[in-house]
């Protein structure tokens, strides 16, 4: 793995909000970023998006207006802090763009389209209902399919631990592997042998790292982990690049360079992510 810049590249992962459950904007978190989730892996011409938190925003800020959008949305589930940017992700506005929606989280019946068009039911949105101008398709798909969105790209499902359910995706394409797993809480008996099975001998893997261990027992049960059980499953699994991500909005920029810190020398090479970082696999 390695940093480098999105042209010319076969597959890049970028980060556009690194954040979990509520934008913390300011100067004591502006080096590491205050949006909420969202990553971009392009895979050639493909460009897949994970989960739409206010980091989607930035993403559609700085679209190349004179370039039509077409990509995959992938959504991990539907908690405001993972589609927050949906109403305000302008390339929407576009009739000559085309977004397809992705979604395996919703119980039976439930269907994403509805909690997407849900959103932008207000009309004080940037994006609403008579100002969505897009092709804008919605796929439901249950936990454990194999996905196939684009020619080349194959996309594994999992169950993650974390209330009203998650989905944690690996993405393959020309024998390259990028995993993300987020909202998940660990088990105390052992490591999630879904979570080991996705991402298997990945080449990098982003991973809910919300608290620290010492921090964890005063958060059992609110559905996320910490960065030394992603070290520990980085290491069964035989990941090459672990990176850290879904920072708590507590922790500011000087907390996040321990964690930095700490995890590089636990796992050397391992990463914390920040708004802006482009990985090549």
């Amino acid at each position: 793995m390695q940093a480098g810049s999105l042209a010319n590249q076969d597959m890049t992962v970028r980060f556009w909000g690194v954040r979990g459950s509520i934008p913390c904007p300011g100067e004591a978190n502006a080096g590491y970023g205050g949006n909420t989730s969202c990553v971009e892996v392009r895979c050639g011409p493909h460009r897949l998006v994970f989960d739409a938190g206010t980091g989607l925003y930035e993403l559609g800020v700085e679209q190349d207006h004179t370039v039509t959008v077409d990509l995959d949305l992938f959504l991990t589930h539907t908690h405001y802090d993972h589609v927050w940017g949906w109403p305000h992700f302008m390339p929407l506005l576009d009739r000559h763009n085309k977004v397809r929606v992705h979604a395996g989280h919703l119980d039976e019946g439930g269907r994403i389209e509805a909690i997407m068009l849900g959103l932008i039911d207000d009309p004080l949105n940037l994006v609403n209902r008579k100002t969505l101008a897009a092709a804008v398709s919605f796929h439901d798909f249950t936990i454990g399919e194999v996905l196939e969105p684009r020619p080349g790209v194959r996309i594994r499902t999992a169950p993650l631990v974390h209330p009203n359910r998650a989905v944690g995706y690996r993405v393959e394409y020309q024998g390259r592997v990028v995993c993300y797993v987020t909202d998940t809480e660990h088990k105390k008996d052992g490591l999630d042998q879904n979570i080991l099975r996705l991402i298997e001998g990945a080449d990098i893997m982003i991973y809910d790292a919300t608290y620290t261990d010492e921090e964890y027992p005063k958060f059992v049960g609110w559905g996320h982990s910490t960065w030394q059980e992603g070290a520990r499953l980085c290491q069964e699994a035989k990941v090459k690049t672990y990176v850290v991500f879904h920072h708590d909005p507590s922790h500011d920029d000087a907390f996040m360079d321990r964690v930095q810190a700490a995890v590089s020398a636990e796992r050397p090479g391992s990463i914390v992510a920040r708004e802006g970082l482009v990985l090549r696999p």
